[in-house]
């Protein structure tokens, strides 16, 4: 069938004549992410819409390259060389270097879930996690995604955002993850603007159930929420008000460690 006049066939992204090598390397670089993070050739031809042929040439490329791996069985995962590569991304290479020795205290002192988080778009990314060998089941995981509205350190990022950010995610809808998480509009604005004034959010089962958290913002020396620190532990296995001084003893640690003085003005958590 010919297409009406001025309203030509919609090429896939993959598929557009033109693109380079690179930016083909890219799609399959990319197809990995949380809850990704092993696929088999046919995953990658699926997940980039690039041919057959095309995804076997580039992943064997990039497997000679160290920046996937190949697994006995096929299976492609993301390689050694390509993960040392990530680490030195300007925004987690420092940060993760000054939180690491005080997450480690926390960890040490609760046995339980220490997390950092950042915001990118409309979600907080885990860019660093300890946790015990005996602590509670969560859902998150190193580089994966957690809700701004319903997890601790999701609470901070978007108490500290611009106000667009909030108005955006409130549009988008508040999905209800367990039957505590705040879905009414009205109260989370509430609870983040107390948030925004003490720089610390407790949450109770509001992305799963029988977890709780306390977090605390992480700031840089010029005053930007740049990172959220949460302890994660199993409901009514600690006293939260117990944990709060510590953790909140823990962001301000970190963030001394990153130039911040408390002359220094609060300012919003960097887009990204």
């Amino acid at each position: 069938m010919v297409p009406p006049p001025g309203k030509g066939v919609l090429i896939p992204h993959s598929r557009q004549p033109g693109r380079s090598v690179g930016s083909r390397l890219f799609d399959v670089l990319f197809a990995f992410r949380p809850g990704r993070a092993r696929l088999t050739l046919a995953d990658l031809t699926r997940e980039t819409g690039l041919p057959h042929a095309t995804v076997h040439r580039l992943a064997g490329e990039l497997v000679q390259a160290g920046a996937l791996e190949r697994a006995p069985d096929g299976a492609f995962t993301v390689g050694l060389r390509l993960w040392r590569l990530g680490t030195l991304a300007p925004l987690s290479a420092p940060l993760r270097t000054t939180a690491l020795p005080f997450m480690d205290d926390l960890h040490t002192a609760l046995r339980q879930h220490v997390q950092l988080s950042v915001l990118v778009g409309t979600e907080a990314v885990l860019v660093e996690r300890l946790s015990a060998g005996n602590a509670v089941d969560v859902i998150s995981r190193l580089g994966g995604r957690l809700p701004l509205h319903s997890s601790g350190v999701g609470k901070v990022l978007l108490a500290h955002a611009e106000p667009e950010l909030l108005e955006q995610i409130i549009a988008q809808g508040l999905p209800a993850y367990t039957e505590r998480t705040v879905t009414d509009p009205t109260r989370l604005r509430a609870l983040l603007a107390e948030c925004h004034e003490t720089g610390v959010a407790v949450v109770r089962e509001e992305t799963t159930p029988g977890v709780d958290s306390v977090a605390t913002r992480v700031l840089n020396a010029n005053g930007e929420v740049v990172a959220a620190l949460s302890v994660v532990v199993a409901a009514g296995s600690v006293d939260l008000r117990a944990v709060r001084p510590a953790v909140i003893a823990s962001g301000l640690a970190v963030s001394r460690g990153l130039g911040w003085h408390p002359s220094a003005e609060v300012r919003a958590c960097p887009q990204r």
